[in-house]
């Protein structure tokens, strides 16, 4: 009887301490993003990446460079990087999400007067094995939004196309930089459109964080490369729609830079920090880095090949930001309470 006793006890033990690790699975959610990936150089990132066990990844931009190609060789560049093995592999139990950006758009710095920018998107949207009935396949540009539930919690995944409708910048014609900042009120990031969209997502979510990828940065602008801050008018309307929407938890990731860095601003009405999370590149950095101003930042600036990974603690509302690199080393992490 006492060995019925123990065993019995012994199983609801185990049946408690199963169910507890099962809750304690559930509270976290982890994304890894990064930007930055040239086809014809081997990425090393991808077995790290999978060590952090992420639940979806984010291409934050130039999943290829192919700009200056004709179609064909687009497609080629991008079959080429979606069928390598070790991204195949990486593929295979990760759901996978993401935007694009100049390279893997067709034109360095492209706006919307680039003329392939139709066809390119049908290829863009091939290498994600977009479904044909999917809304991006008829609508212009590839901006979109994904919500994913973890038990009674939820992160809404806002994908912005920074590309497409975006109007003309300014060129520094002294030389001092590349792009120095439009005429306020002059000029479009996403267009109308899209901007209508984006309002329309931020008014209606009621998820706990709501995930903006930009494949540009948002709060970095003193560095004169592509920035939003090269037009101020459109940062403000960010922080006006993110204002009045009510939205919870919003983060922006952000690429292109081939670094990796943190930056925080405040917005009215809004009691918590909004955060743009920079991770560049996957194959290539910058590595002559010698420093540049960015009066938002919060982090060090990691100059070596990269990729962020954002874990989601639902139990205390914490989300830790992590900057990462060669053999999975964390090189940056900062955690922020919602």
């Amino acid at each position: 009887m006492n060995k019925i006793l123990a065993l019995f006890l012994a199983l609801s033990l185990f049946s408690c301490i199963e169910e507890k690790d099962k809750e304690e699975s559930k509270r976290e959610f982890i994304i890894a993003f990064g930007s930055c990936d040239n086809q014809e150089l081997p990425n090393i990132l991808w077995n790290e990446i999978l060590k952090n066990k992420p639940d979806l990844f984010i291409w934050g931009g130039d999943i290829i460079y192919a700009d200056g190609m004709d179609i064909r060789g687009m497609q080629m560049s991008y079959e080429k990087q979606k069928n390598d093995s070790t991204y195949q592999n990486f593929k295979q139990d990760i759901h996978i999400m993401g935007t694009w950006d100049d390279h893997d758009y067709g034109l360095n710095d492209g706006g919307r007067e680039f003329e392939k920018k139709d066809s390119v998107q049908d290829i863009f949207l091939d290498f994600f094995d977009i479904d044909s009935v999917d809304n991006r396949r008829t609508r212009k540009g590839i901006y979109y939004s994904e919500k994913f539930l973890i038990e009674e919690n939820s992160v809404n995944i806002i994908v912005l196309d920074t590309r497409y409708f975006r109007t003309k910048l300014t060129v520094d014609t002294t030389g001092n930089k590349r792009y120095i900042p439009n005429t306020f009120g002059q000029g479009t990031i996403l267009g109308k459109a899209q901007w209508k969209w984006l309002e329309q997502e931020l008014k209606s979510t009621n998820s706990g964080f709501n995930i903006i990828v930009s494949s540009i940065q948002f709060l970095s602008k003193e560095h004169g490369f592509e920035t939003w801050g090269n037009m101020p008018h459109e940062v403000n309307k960010m922080k006006e729609i993110i204002s009045d929407s009510g939205a919870k938890g919003v983060i922006i990731l952000s690429g292109d830079r081939h670094l990796a860095e943190i930056s925080m601003d405040s917005i009215k009405n809004v009691n918590y920090p909004i955060m743009d999370f920079t991770s560049s590149g996957l194959t290539h950095s910058y590595s002559s880095f010698k420093g540049e101003p960015n009066n938002y930042r919060i982090s060090k600036v990691v100059a070596e090949i990269n990729f962020g990974v954002l874990k989601f603690d639902f139990k205390t509302n914490n989300v830790s930001m992590e900057i990462r690199g060669r053999n999975n080393r964390l090189l940056e992490n900062i955690t922020q309470k919602y």
